[in-house]
Protein backbone atom coordinates (compact mmCIF):
# COMPACT_ATOMS: atom_id res chain seq x y z
CA UNK A 1 0.00 0.00 0.00
CA UNK A 2 1.55 3.58 -1.07
CA UNK A 3 1.58 5.86 1.40
CA UNK A 4 2.92 9.33 1.40
CA UNK A 5 4.27 9.50 5.49
CA UNK A 6 4.76 13.18 7.23
CA UNK A 7 5.87 12.26 10.54
CA UNK A 8 5.79 14.62 13.61
CA UNK A 9 9.54 13.91 14.48
CA UNK A 10 11.72 11.86 11.97
CA UNK A 11 12.76 8.54 13.66
CA UNK A 12 10.28 8.00 15.96
CA UNK A 13 6.66 7.24 16.32
CA UNK A 14 4.05 9.94 17.82
CA UNK A 15 1.47 8.83 20.14
CA UNK A 16 -1.31 9.86 17.71
CA UNK A 17 -0.96 8.52 13.60
CA UNK A 18 -3.95 9.93 11.35
CA UNK A 19 -4.02 7.85 8.46
CA UNK A 20 -6.17 9.90 5.54
CA UNK A 21 -7.83 8.55 2.93
CA UNK A 22 -8.47 10.14 0.04
CA UNK A 23 -11.89 10.22 -2.18
CA UNK A 24 -12.11 9.33 -5.71
CA UNK A 25 -10.02 9.92 -8.12
CA UNK A 26 -7.51 11.36 -5.50
CA UNK A 27 -4.39 10.36 -4.65
CA UNK A 28 -2.38 10.81 -1.47
CA UNK A 29 -0.13 14.14 -2.38
CA UNK A 30 -3.78 15.55 -3.46
CA UNK A 31 -3.95 16.09 1.04
CA UNK A 32 -0.35 17.84 0.96
CA UNK A 33 -1.21 20.02 -2.08
CA UNK A 34 -4.07 21.29 0.05
CA UNK A 35 -1.75 21.76 3.14
CA UNK A 36 -3.13 18.96 5.45
CA UNK A 37 0.15 18.41 6.78
CA UNK A 38 1.26 22.46 6.98
CA UNK A 39 -1.71 22.73 9.53
CA UNK A 40 -0.56 19.97 11.77
CA UNK A 41 3.17 21.36 11.56
CA UNK A 42 1.61 25.13 12.28
CA UNK A 43 0.09 23.48 15.39
CA UNK A 44 3.40 21.79 16.59
CA UNK A 45 1.02 18.95 17.19
CA UNK A 46 2.81 15.34 17.82
CA UNK A 47 0.71 13.64 15.10
CA UNK A 48 2.50 11.42 12.63
CA UNK A 49 0.48 11.45 9.26
CA UNK A 50 -0.51 9.03 6.48
CA UNK A 51 -1.52 9.88 3.27
CA UNK A 52 -2.83 6.55 1.65
CA UNK A 53 -2.78 6.18 -2.24
CA UNK A 54 -5.53 4.39 -3.36
CA UNK A 55 -7.78 4.37 -6.83
CA UNK A 56 -11.30 4.44 -6.71
CA UNK A 57 -11.74 0.54 -7.65
CA UNK A 58 -9.29 -0.08 -4.97
CA UNK A 59 -11.43 2.13 -2.23
CA UNK A 60 -14.58 -0.31 -2.56
CA UNK A 61 -12.49 -3.37 -2.55
CA UNK A 62 -12.60 -5.44 0.73
CA UNK A 63 -9.22 -6.57 0.39
CA UNK A 64 -8.14 -2.69 0.59
CA UNK A 65 -9.64 -2.70 4.00
CA UNK A 66 -7.89 -5.81 5.39
CA UNK A 67 -4.63 -4.32 3.63
CA UNK A 68 -5.03 -1.13 5.78
CA UNK A 69 -5.66 -3.11 8.55
CA UNK A 70 -2.29 -5.38 8.38
CA UNK A 71 -0.22 -2.41 6.60
CA UNK A 72 -1.05 0.21 8.69
CA UNK A 73 -3.26 -0.11 11.65
CA UNK A 74 -1.83 -2.91 13.61
CA UNK A 75 1.75 -1.90 12.81
CA UNK A 76 1.26 1.08 14.40
CA UNK A 77 -0.03 -0.33 17.71
CA UNK A 78 2.73 -2.49 17.21
CA UNK A 79 5.28 0.63 17.30
CA UNK A 80 3.40 1.87 20.50
CA UNK A 81 1.45 3.93 18.72
CA UNK A 82 -1.66 4.94 21.70
CA UNK A 83 -4.11 6.85 19.09
CA UNK A 84 -4.64 5.93 15.76
CA UNK A 85 -7.72 7.81 13.45
CA UNK A 86 -8.78 7.50 10.22
CA UNK A 87 -10.24 10.62 8.04
CA UNK A 88 -11.70 9.93 5.19
CA UNK A 89 -12.93 12.21 2.59
CA UNK A 90 -15.89 11.55 -0.08
CA UNK A 91 -15.52 7.66 -0.77
CA UNK A 92 -12.61 8.03 1.60
CA UNK A 93 -15.00 8.10 4.15
CA UNK A 94 -17.51 5.54 3.44
CA UNK A 95 -14.31 3.22 3.79
CA UNK A 96 -13.30 4.58 6.94
CA UNK A 97 -16.64 3.75 8.65
CA UNK A 98 -17.02 0.05 6.96
CA UNK A 99 -13.46 0.10 8.22
CA UNK A 100 -14.85 0.81 12.01
CA UNK A 101 -17.97 -1.12 11.57
CA UNK A 102 -16.20 -4.47 10.26
CA UNK A 103 -13.25 -4.06 12.89
CA UNK A 104 -14.46 -2.60 16.32
CA UNK A 105 -11.71 -1.62 18.71
CA UNK A 106 -9.14 -0.92 15.84
CA UNK A 107 -9.82 2.73 16.10
CA UNK A 108 -9.78 5.32 18.17
CA UNK A 109 -11.72 8.05 15.94
CA UNK A 110 -12.78 8.75 12.61
CA UNK A 111 -12.74 11.87 11.13
CA UNK A 112 -15.25 11.70 8.08
CA UNK A 113 -14.80 15.22 5.98
CA UNK A 114 -18.08 15.07 3.42
CA UNK A 115 -18.31 11.16 3.64
CA UNK A 116 -20.26 9.19 0.72
CA UNK A 117 -22.90 7.83 2.64
CA UNK A 118 -24.64 5.65 -0.11
CA UNK A 119 -27.59 5.94 -2.31
CA UNK A 120 -30.14 8.01 -3.05
CA UNK A 121 -32.49 5.33 -2.75
CA UNK A 122 -31.32 4.16 0.42
CA UNK A 123 -30.72 8.19 1.93
CA UNK A 124 -34.31 8.48 0.41
CA UNK A 125 -35.81 5.71 3.02
CA UNK A 126 -33.67 6.72 6.15
CA UNK A 127 -35.17 10.31 5.46
CA UNK A 128 -38.65 9.03 5.59
CA UNK A 129 -38.47 7.31 8.04
CA UNK A 130 -39.66 9.53 11.81
CA UNK A 131 -35.81 9.67 12.77
CA UNK A 132 -32.88 7.69 12.22
CA UNK A 133 -33.47 5.65 15.80
CA UNK A 134 -36.33 4.52 14.38
CA UNK A 135 -34.89 3.89 11.28
CA UNK A 136 -34.33 -0.37 10.73
CA UNK A 137 -31.59 -1.54 7.94
CA UNK A 138 -33.20 -4.98 7.92
CA UNK A 139 -31.50 -8.21 7.34
CA UNK A 140 -28.05 -7.62 5.92
CA UNK A 141 -26.88 -9.22 3.04
CA UNK A 142 -22.52 -9.60 3.34
CA UNK A 143 -22.33 -7.00 0.48
CA UNK A 144 -24.35 -4.69 1.93
CA UNK A 145 -21.80 -2.15 2.83
CA UNK A 146 -24.49 1.34 2.79
CA UNK A 147 -26.52 -0.44 5.33
CA UNK A 148 -24.25 -1.61 7.86
CA UNK A 149 -22.12 1.33 8.23
CA UNK A 150 -25.74 3.00 8.92
CA UNK A 151 -26.82 0.27 11.29
CA UNK A 152 -23.28 1.53 12.38
CA UNK A 153 -24.06 5.03 12.59
CA UNK A 154 -27.31 4.53 14.41
CA UNK A 155 -26.17 2.22 17.06
CA UNK A 156 -23.09 4.26 18.27
CA UNK A 157 -23.57 5.53 21.92
CA UNK A 158 -25.09 9.19 22.19
CA UNK A 159 -21.79 10.25 24.52
CA UNK A 160 -19.95 8.24 21.84
CA UNK A 161 -16.27 10.75 21.08
CA UNK A 162 -15.32 7.58 18.52
CA UNK A 163 -17.38 9.99 15.26
CA UNK A 164 -16.60 13.50 13.90
CA UNK A 165 -18.28 14.59 10.63
CA UNK A 166 -17.46 17.58 9.14
CA UNK A 167 -19.12 19.15 5.66
CA UNK A 168 -19.77 22.10 3.77
CA UNK A 169 -23.52 23.17 3.78
CA UNK A 170 -23.77 23.09 0.18
CA UNK A 171 -22.39 19.88 -0.39
CA UNK A 172 -23.95 17.74 -2.81
CA UNK A 173 -24.04 14.73 0.11
CA UNK A 174 -25.45 17.39 2.67
CA UNK A 175 -28.82 15.82 2.88
CA UNK A 176 -27.03 12.14 4.31
CA UNK A 177 -24.66 13.94 6.36
CA UNK A 178 -27.66 15.97 8.19
CA UNK A 179 -29.23 12.38 8.54
CA UNK A 180 -26.05 11.50 9.93
CA UNK A 181 -25.72 14.41 12.20
CA UNK A 182 -28.65 13.37 14.47
CA UNK A 183 -26.86 10.03 15.49
CA UNK A 184 -23.85 12.45 16.84
CA UNK A 185 -23.50 14.81 20.00
CA UNK A 186 -23.58 18.54 18.97
CA UNK A 187 -19.45 19.08 19.33
CA UNK A 188 -19.05 16.45 16.89
CA UNK A 189 -20.52 18.06 13.94
CA UNK A 190 -19.02 21.00 11.96
CA UNK A 191 -21.00 22.59 9.06
CA UNK A 192 -19.31 25.17 7.25
CA UNK A 193 -20.23 27.16 4.22
CA UNK A 194 -18.86 25.16 0.94
CA UNK A 195 -19.71 22.58 -1.33
CA UNK A 196 -17.45 19.03 -2.36
CA UNK A 197 -14.38 20.14 -2.75
CA UNK A 198 -10.78 20.76 -1.23
CA UNK A 199 -11.27 24.54 0.18
CA UNK A 200 -14.05 23.12 2.12
CA UNK A 201 -12.33 20.21 3.39
CA UNK A 202 -9.14 22.17 4.17
CA UNK A 203 -11.18 24.46 6.62
CA UNK A 204 -12.78 21.46 8.44
CA UNK A 205 -9.96 19.88 8.60
CA UNK A 206 -8.27 22.90 10.59
CA UNK A 207 -11.88 22.71 12.27
CA UNK A 208 -11.16 19.05 13.54
CA UNK A 209 -7.68 19.82 14.75
CA UNK A 210 -8.68 22.38 16.70
CA UNK A 211 -11.45 21.22 19.02
CA UNK A 212 -9.64 17.27 18.93
CA UNK A 213 -6.01 18.10 19.51
CA UNK A 214 -5.83 21.95 20.55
Amino acid sequence: MRSVVRPATSGTTAPTRIVCLPGAYHVAEDFLSAGFDARVSERRLAIDLWFVDAEMQHLGDRRFREQLKHDIVLPARALGCQTIWLTGISLGGFVALDYAASNPGDLDGLCLLAPYLGNRMLIGEIARAPGLAAWTAGQLAESDEERRIWRFIQTQPTDSRLLYLGYGREDRFAEAHRLMAEALPPSAVNVVPGGHDWRTWTTLWENFLDSRFT
